[in-house]
């Protein structure tokens, strides 16, 4: 037997075992292991973390990287959309698009990564990794797009956020409850700061090749420049969630940096989030912003050293429907929701 504990300087915070125990909700299992070590301890402290933006005043940012509507997240996005656990979301162009074709009645079928792809090509089947879809669905919801772009004024510059948020009223109009369409109901921008790297840039240049006369505008630029006002006028302070990294997390991330040009072209003073976390399967290592540690962040002024900042290290097909059902037991209402709707006032 232990006769005795050591005082140390480390010794703080008890690592206390799980106890299987049934029935058990998904929170209490979270909140239990918040109190034990490694990826499941993060996983754990992610809840709480989300839970305590929840209940401040914040704008929170979502950064939705990958594709993974393809994997049956989207569903997910929009209940969150819906409950106002988020009030930005900045996605890749895949998460915005493939949601659309399961959306209009498509299909993802369960697959293998194991598998001749040069077969699948001949029955015109698109592949990610374990999940298949069909390419002649595909293009009917690239199709989609390329109808609602020729609805588009020419002489006008769109930034993503404002194209979007047009296109969600014509899919929400439809019946196609996909992200973008769910967002424009609830009055959630959505940025998408490479859009063309997806089905939409596939649609433009359908169009293209039908009408040589056919042109639209969107402008990456007016999207920072929108998302900095958002940084600077939505709430007193931000939190981020970000799933994956890549281009969505560095957007958001440089949000507080361009806050301080809005007051002074010195860099005087810095507006870090005051809350972060990050499901990722990228590693610090590399160099890359996608496994950048919030540690590093902190050098930047993008993450509020006295902040809560949290990443954990796992794939956000496993974390992502865990955390939200989580948070959907313990959080009935969000108590202060940023009113965005100024972002889009004459547009329609």
């Amino acid at each position: 037997m232990i006769r005795e504990k050591r005082q140390t300087p480390f010794f703080k915070k008890k690592l206390e075992p799980i106890e299987v125990k049934v029935p058990k909700k998904i929170s209490e299992l979270l909140a239990e292991m918040a109190k034990t070590g490694f990826q499941g301890r993060k996983l754990g402290e992610l809840v709480e973390v989300w839970e305590e933006m929840l209940k401040d005043d914040v704008v929170i940012f979502f950064g939705f990287a990958g594709s993974m509507s393809t994997t049956g997240q989207w569903k997910i996005v929009n209940w969150l959309i819906e409950h106002h656990f988020i009030d930005v979301i900045v996605s890749t162009g895949a998460n915005i698009s493939e949601d659309i074709l399961e959306a209009m009645g498509g299909t993802y079928w369960q697959g293998h990564h194991m598998v001749d792809d040069h077969q699948l090509l001949e029955y015109k089947i698109d592949r990610f990794y374990d999940v298949f879809a069909d390419e002649l669905e595909y293009r009917q919801m690239e199709s989609l797009i390329a109808n609602f772009m020729k609805k588009l004024s020419p002489n006008r510059k769109y930034s993503s956020a404002e194209f979007l948020y047009l296109f969600g009223k014509e899919l929400s109009q439809m019946g196609i409850k996909s992200i973008v369409a769910t967002a424009y109901e609830n009055k959630v921008p959505v940025f998408c700061p490479a859009i063309v790297d997806s089905g939409y840039g596939i649609a433009y240049l359908l169009n293209r090749k039908l009408e040589s006369n056919f042109d639209i505008t969107v402008d990456q630029m007016r999207d920072f420049e929108q998302l900095v006002d958002i940084k600077a006028k939505a709430a007193p302070e931000s939190g981020v969630v970000y799933i994956g990294g890549g281009v969505p997390k560095d957007f958001i991330q440089l949000t507080t940096v361009g806050r301080s040009l809005t007051e002074s072209r010195k860099y005087e003073r810095t507006y870090p989030h005051k809350y972060a976390i990050q499901i990722t399967t990228d590693a610090p290592h590399w160099g890359g912003l996608s496994g950048c540690t919030f540690e590093e962040a902190i050098s930047w002024g993008k993450e509020a050293k006295e902040g809560r900042n949290v990443q954990c290290y796992c794939d956000a097909t496993i974390a992502l429907p865990i955390i939200v059902h989580a948070l959907a037991e313990k959080v009935d209402k969000r108590a202060k929701v940023p009113d965005l709707s100024w972002l889009f006032k004459g547009l329609e």
